[in-house]
């Protein structure tokens, strides 16, 4: 019996391949547990035409982070802050960059992905890691100034 594995099966192979094994094992346990499908021209062609997809809608993915990680590091992120004696009044924290970065920019990133060791108490220029997704990284600058 020939079987297409859908999910990686350890002793087996990895999700993808065409397996041929016996009869018992291939109903019995492959398919019954939804590792696998009788490997018929109709599912293994369904099986190509799903994985061409998913590597299109990757590339889609890949090309948009790269599109925004042109624009992080071209521009520059202005915050306003009120000013205090020292510096400025209150702090600005990742959860504040990742709302500028949403209503200056339309740019979406959560604020666990944005690399702030501390929260920025001082005016000036500040440089910050982010994390795009699929191991793209920007580094934006972000302007705090006293109001």
């Amino acid at each position: 019996m020939r079987v297409l594995l859908i999910k990686d099966v350890k002793s087996l192979g990895k999700a993808g391949e065409i397996k041929e094994v016996k009869d018992g094992y291939g109903q019995n346990f492959l398919i019954n547990k939804g590792f696998a499908k009788l490997a018929t021209p109709e599912v293994v062609k369904e099986w190509e035409e799903q994985k061409a997809k998913q590597e299109a809608e990757l590339k889609a993915e890949i090309e948009k982070l790269n599109n925004y990680k042109e624009k992080i590091e071209k521009e520059t992120l202005k915050i306003e802050r009120e000013k205090a004696p020292v510096g400025i009044r209150g702090s600005v924290t990742n959860r504040n960059i990742e709302e500028e970065l949403k209503n200056q920019w339309g740019i979406e990133v959560s604020h666990k992905d944005i690399n702030l060791k501390k929260a920025i108490k001082t005016e000036g220029l500040h440089e910050i890691d982010i994390k795009l997704g699929h191991g793209i990284h920007a580094i934006l600058k972000v302007d705090v100034e006293g109001v």
